[in-house]
């Protein structure tokens, strides 16, 4: 008999104890519950998102695109960023393209600079240039073919465009 009294008492004191945590679960069930329905809304759209990023790179073989670049280069000190380098292309490009009037000896200085540039930008991304071996026409073909590297690449820079006029009045 003192024994079921003892389990009768502790169990009074466990459903004293409690008491507080079932009022709180009773009256916040709607908050825990709708914390629980996002966790699960956040699992399941990480799951998916990681499921279609394995499937798109299944779909253009990412290895096999990547396979042949030698990544340690791009943590390489002193490299400068390819946005950095596509911002001074497109900047030297419209230079070239528009001289406005500046000196000869300006505007072999700018496509030098913007030859420079290209062959910085096929080093960073891994493709085969001649631009520093050629001269004259043999090079402005060189130049346009490269400029179409990059493009494929990803890397877009401005189309040549004609030099604005201005209308007299």
């Amino acid at each position: 008999m003192e024994v079921g009294r003892a389990i009768l008492l502790a169990l009074a004191f466990v459903a004293v104890a409690s008491l507080p945590v079932a009022f709180a679960l009773v009256f916040c069930a709607d908050e825990i519950i709708d914390r629980v329905a996002c966790r699960y809304a956040e699992w399941r759209d990480h799951r998916r998102e990681r499921r279609t990023i394995a499937r798109l790179d299944r779909a253009v073989e990412a290895d096999s695109l990547t396979r042949g670049i030698d990544l340690t280069e791009f943590d390489r000190e002193g490299r400068r960023p390819l946005e950095e380098i596509a911002a001074d292309l497109r900047r030297f490009g419209d230079q070239r393209v528009n001289p406005n009037g500046r000196p000869v000896v300006w505007h072999a200085a700018v496509v030098d600079a913007y030859d420079a540039h290209l062959r910085a930008a096929c080093r960073c991304l891994g493709l085969a240039e001649h631009l520093g071996e050629l001269e004259g026409v043999d090079r402005q073909i060189e130049r346009v073919r490269v400029e179409g590297m990059l493009h494929a690449a990803g890397l877009t820079l401005p189309a040549a465009r004609a030099p604005r006029r201005q209308r007299h009045r």
